[in-house]
């Protein structure tokens, strides 16, 4: 891990860290948090590569070694008094979808290659827990934070694949569970289910016309909601719930980048 940008101390708002930062919905809401007055840290593998301003601390991270982990929250714990939200977005499932010509995101279980349970389990279930971990140890001593875990209704159907259903369904227990732990200590923690967003391989595959983007959200909007549940004075009320990221929007009254209100999905919508 390297930290090759400088970065002022005189910053004295709330701190956050958004892991997966490089790119996707990671992206996005480290970029909106930091638009809504959060320092903002981002970690990943390629977060040196990333089109990211120069006022988010940049943690290089291979969350899938525990040591680079450890070493990225002792920055944070080093420069500042506390850690206020972390919000889990490395996931590394969706890369090779397409493997030797051959699209294997929805092969059976039984032809799933191995590397799939590792990128979504180990680089995005076990990063957000090991995360988790480390965020509460900061967060408890000063009874302030909240934990948000991006997830999918994958947990609750089948949607692709069984290993991307394991993934999701294990986020959201992981969140319900943490909830039950972290709650005497007033920090809740939240699964956030985005719809459709107009991530980099999002916006690729619309051009062949795999998705209808019409109804899709930026990569911003998620972070807008974020922060809208973090000032939102009762927000233990929903600590372990799964929530719709555009339902929680039209509660509070937040917008997309573009002015418009994404569709609320519901179960019965995917």
């Amino acid at each position: 891990m390297t930290n090759h940008l400088p970065y002022e101390e005189a910053s004295t708002g709330n701190v956050a860290l958004v892991t997966g930062a490089s790119r996707g919905v990671g992206r996005g809401v480290a970029l909106s948090l930091l638009a809504s007055g959060f320092r903002v840290y981002g970690s990943a593998r390629t977060i040196d590569e990333a089109d990211l301003p120069r006022e988010i601390r940049r943690l290089r991270c291979d969350h899938l070694n525990d040591d680079a982990t450890a070493e990225a929250f002792g920055v944070i714990r080093s420069e500042n008094r506390g850690l206020d939200l972390l919000v889990n977005c490395a996931w590394g499932g969706y890369e090779k979808m397409v493997e030797d010509g051959t699209f294997t995101w929805a092969a059976p279980f039984w032809e799933q290659p191995a590397h799939r349970w590792t990128g979504m389990m180990d680089a995005g279930v076990r990063t957000a827990f090991m995360c988790s971990a480390h965020a509460a140890r900061m967060m408890t001593p000063r009874r302030r934070g909240l934990i948000v875990n991006i997830s999918f209704w994958a947990a609750q159907r089948h949607l692709g694949n069984t290993i991307y259903g394991i993934a999701k369904a294990a986020t959201d227990k992981m969140t319900s569970d943490m909830a039950v732990e972290l709650k005497p200590f007033g920090i809740p923690v939240v699964s956030l289910y985005p719809g459709l967003v107009r991530t980099e391989s999002v916006l690729a595959a619309a051009k062949s016309g795999v998705f209808d983007i019409s109804t899709s959200e930026s990569p911003e909007f998620i972070g807008r909601v974020i922060n809208a549940l973090f000032h939102d004075p009762n927000l233990m009320a929903r600590t372990g719930q799964v929530l719709v990221a555009a339902a929680v929007a039209k509660e509070f009254g937040v917008v997309d980048v573009d002015g418009s209100s994404p569709p609320a999905l519901t179960l019965a919508d995917i």
